[in-house]
């Protein structure tokens, strides 16, 4: 029987799920800046509408003139975001209220707690810094963090799954270098969307008709760009976005690598099924990346590819949280001992004959 609260963590994990595909579809579709202003809208709660209120917009903001359609992608996106947070924040109080009950988690859910308030923060300065690359950045990141941890949350409150007998460390060490390498990737791709780079190559496999193209990687990969300028549609020259579309790509290499390694040992130490889940996510997000240089970037493929990545991290999650050593198991607020030989002859027994349970 699931924990008290499993079925809240899943419903706020769907929802962080939907948080980050509205972020991707609000960055493909240029309308980051369509709200110039945080938390409203040109000083209102949603879009302005009446004349009074764009009468108002086109005095206070005569800089950004008001268009509906981005306006409302923005705060669509803003209602769901912080619908998750309050989500989040009775998860973070039931927590607190059933943290004394044995097994349950309170620590992950305060985690969570202090990852969405700073995701409030990123998603301030996204608007107040004009889109800086590095704030959106650290913003899908925040988001993509916030997703994971939701879905880890659900996996320790659903007690679907039995701890497995102690694994090898090289899997273990496999799973963990898989995980950090999507993250990585899942960063570069961050970076590649808010330099506006997903078309600097158009042609597969080579990049301008060439294997290794002009490319900038020391202006491409210049991380202290100064605040100031409106970042929308990017500051940067073909040379520099080439490097890191370039980068994201060789990321994309290291990454197939990584995890064809670890489906090949989890089916060797007995688990098909991560196995083939991993093939499968894998299989997925290289197909959605191929298409959208392709087809040169339709916004449904680019969508579909950040929903790709999120599921991606999630089967690294889940992964990681199967192959965990659970050689303890907690018995009311201590650890009880027990002999594995009888009690009549336990002056006998070596000093490793006790084990916990």
């Amino acid at each position: 029987m699931a924990r008290p609260g499993f079925r809240l963590a899943v419903c706020a994990t769907l929802l962080a799920l939907v948080v980050v595909l509205l972020g991707a579809y609000t960055r493909l579709t240029h309308a980051g800046l369509g709200c110039p202003d945080w938390p409203g809208c040109y000083g209102f709660i949603s879009v302005p509408k009446t004349d009074a209120q764009l009468a108002h917009a086109e005095l206070h903001f005569p800089e950004h003139p008001v268009e509906a359609a981005k306006g409302w992608a923005e705060m669509v996106h803003r209602y769901f975001a912080g619908t998750l947070a309050l989500v989040i924040a009775l998860l973070a109080w039931q927590a607190l209220r059933r943290h004394a009950r044995d097994g349950q988690p309170y620590r992950l859910p305060l985690l969570l707690l202090g990852v969405v308030l700073a995701q409030a923060a990123f998603g301030m300065w996204t608007v107040t810094l004009k889109l800086w690359p590095q704030v959106v950045t650290a913003h899908l990141l925040g988001g993509f963090t916030t997703l994971s941890l939701l879905f880890l949350l659900s996996l320790r409150l659903s007690r679907a799954f039995a701890p497995l007998p102690k694994l090898p460390l090289s899997l273990r060490r496999i799973a963990a270098l898989a995980l950090l390498v999507v993250i990585g990737q899942i960063a570069l791709g961050g970076w590649v969307s808010a330099n506006y780079a997903a078309v600097a190559c158009i042609d597969l496999p080579t990049c301008h008709g060439q294997w290794w193209p002009a490319a900038d990687f020391s202006n491409g990969f210049h991380l202290t760009q100064h605040v100031g300028p409106n970042y929308l549609g990017g500051q940067l020259d073909s040379d520099a976005r080439t490097a890191i579309h370039i980068s994201h790509r060789l990321g994309a290499l290291a990454v197939t690598a990584v995890l064809l390694l670890l489906s090949f040992k989890l089916h060797r130490h007995g688990l098909p099924g991560l196995g083939r889940l991993v093939l499968l996510a894998l299989g997925v997000q290289l197909s959605l990346g191929v298409s959208n240089v392709l087809l040169h970037l339709p916004l449904a493929v680019a969508v579909a590819h950040n929903a790709g990545g999120a599921l991606l991290l999630l089967s690294m999650v889940l992964v990681n949280y199967r192959i965990r050593v659970v050689d303890k198991v907690r018995v009311g607020l201590g650890w009880r001992l027990r002999p594995i030989t009888p009690v009549g002859i336990s002056h006998h027994m070596r000093n490793d004959s006790w084990r916990r349970f």
